[in-house]
């Protein structure tokens, strides 16, 4: 024994024995942490990705909304920069692109007019509408780099080639339209106006078009009258998965444009018999308006639907094994599909309770019906697998007191239960 002794605490007996109590210590704090991290979730917050002048972020924000995000990863804002999306939207999804547009002057040349603005937006029209200038459908621009920034202390410039405007009178209506057209006949092919045999001039083709020229067509023979008319606008729809199906939001308003319809009317006895367009004049090009529509659950699988169902019945105080049971029957019913009659297959006036609900097939709908169901008519239901903790006896009562149904396959639903269980 003392030769044992002896050997351990010589230099090299003393380093095993402290390298075995280092590494006996590394184990157990590994442990120690291991167990820490046990029933936690890892730190959870909305990835956001910042474009600022060709730089990109990228953070963990737990901030509510865009702009308390860019304070968050230390980005400042001047009064004239813009955000896409708003710095006062709230963020609801899981990941946002953020892009800031940081304002710079830009020289306007318009005609004999040059004008200095700070503007933070990328387009011609956008640019005009914030200095306050006027642009017209038929105006041409371009948007270039000026070379002399010294001189005009701006690196882009808007040049506008404005359309001219005259007097028209086309089959007795009257307006100022615009063109780039240099010939009244060039004009007429550019509106898309054809002329027939008994239609009339009051300049020669070939006239050149002028700042307040004066010009009429009328049709000889027949009657023609020409209506101002509206047109409708477009609707472009963009679909937000992570917003409900009943959230409907208008994110540019639509303007409706509108034409100078000429029409031949035919008169018989006093009466018109007949009325055909000749022509169309658009003096106004509508806008397209833009909404945005919450599709959350609209476009989702029964794999998808499963863990949709699973999270829903845990969050409402049923325990695994109940929610296991319940979901082992919606398995056999209809695989968790929303078609049809639905999860549990409802039949009668229970269906027909259903499709009066906003978007029925959706599955947060199906869902909200069948606890209204359990927390109503079927409580009995609710209360007596909530007193049970057996998975078996769960199956059974949903089997045979909420579905009722005539070839159960009993088997089958325990089965898809265990397997539900095992795989949440």
């Amino acid at each position: 024994m003392n030769n044992l002794i002896h050997r351990i605490t010589t230099p090299v007996g003393a380093f095993l024995v402290v390298a075995l109590l280092l590494t006996t210590t590394a184990i157990i704090t590994m442990s120690d942490i291991t167990h820490a991290g046990d029933g936690k979730q890892a730190q959870s917050g909305k990835l956001v990705t910042i474009h600022d002048r060709g730089v990109e972020k990228v953070i963990l924000s737990q901030s509510e909304t865009i702009g308390d995000a860019l304070k968050e990863a230390g980005i400042k804002l001047d009064s004239k920069d813009t955000v896409e999306p708003a710095a006062t939207e709230k963020m609801v999804a899981s990941d946002y692109q953020v892009n800031i547009y940081r304002s710079r002057p830009v020289i306007i040349v318009d005609g004999n007019t040059r004008a200095k603005v700070v503007t933070p937006y990328q387009t011609a029209a956008q640019i005009a509408e914030s200095a306050g200038v006027k642009l017209y459908d038929e105006d041409k621009t371009t948007i270039e780099r000026t070379d002399n920034i010294i001189a005009e202390g701006a690196g882009l410039e808007l040049t506008i080639d404005r359309a001219t405007p005259f007097t028209f009178t086309l089959y007795g209506t009257t307006s100022t339209v615009r063109t780039q057209a240099k010939t009244v006949g060039d004009m007429l092919a550019e509106k898309k106006i054809i002329l027939s045999k008994d239609d009339r001039l009051s300049l020669p083709n070939n006239t050149a078009i002028t700042n307040g020229l004066a010009l009429r067509v009328w049709r000889e023979g027949k009657q023609t009258i020409t209506i101002a008319e509206e047109i409708g606008f477009e609707v472009q729809k963009i679909e937000d998965a992570d917003r409900d199906m009943d959230y409907s939001e208008i994110r540019t308003v639509g303007v409706k444009g509108s034409r100078n319809a000429t029409y031949e009317v035919v008169i018989q006895d006093g009466k018109e018999v007949s009325r055909t367009e000749i022509s169309s004049l658009v003096t106004k090009q509508p806008e397209k308006q833009i909404e945005i529509v919450g599709v959350k659950g609209q476009y989702t699988t029964p794999g998808e639907n499963e863990t949709i169902t699973w999270n829903f019945l845990i969050s409402n105080g049923f325990s695994r094994n109940q929610t296991a049971g319940i979901m082992g029957n919606i398995m056999q019913e209809h695989g968790f599909n929303t078609s049809g009659d639905g999860l549990v297959q409802w039949t009668g006036s229970r269906k027909s309770a259903l499709l009066s609900r906003p978007n029925p097939y959706n599955i947060y709908t199906q869902l909200d019906y069948l606890m209204y169901e359990l927390n109503g008519s079927y409580s009995g239901v609710r209360d007596a697998i909530k007193a049970s903790g057996s998975l078996e006896e769960s199956v059974r009562i949903f089997q045979n007191r909420f579905e009722r149904c005539s070839v159960c396959r009993e088997s089958e639903r325990i089965k898809s239960a265990r397997n539900i269980l095992a795989s949440h």
